[in-house]
């Protein structure tokens, strides 16, 4: 078995207290800062991008190549969920049917058609 030398014991310790310090930094100030209303716009938009950014190379391809043909349920799936949000935007469960709409067209073309 492997001793840890110093070296690795000195890199661990210097993140810990990298991680502690970066975590901890907000809680030290007497009085919070005020973000400028700049940031705080941008800052909405923020999961919206994050969410973006993981669904759409799942949706567009298959193991890190594009997809070659237009049977693939995900397509339809994605967009019957656009379609279904942008009629129903304003309904306070529009997350949760947006969801239920693109399952109950993916699931179909998935397993009946295996697309």
């Amino acid at each position: 078995m492997n001793e840890t030398d110093a070296w690795t014991l000195g890199v661990i310790v210097l993140i810990a207290v990298n991680t502690m310090v970066t975590r901890s930094f907000f809680f030290i100030p007497n009085r919070s800062w005020p973000l400028p209303a700049w940031l705080q716009r941008g800052l909405r938009y923020a999961p919206i991008a994050a969410l973006a950014a993981v669904i759409t190379p799942e949706v567009v391809m298959t193991q890190g190549i594009w997809i070659s043909t237009w049977q693939d349920a995900r397509l339809f799936g994605v967009a019957a969920s656009v379609a279904w949000y942008y009629l129903r935007r304003h309904n306070r469960y529009v997350t949760l049917e947006t969801l239920l709409v693109g399952m109950a067209v993916y699931l179909p073309l998935r397993i009946v058609l295996g697309w």
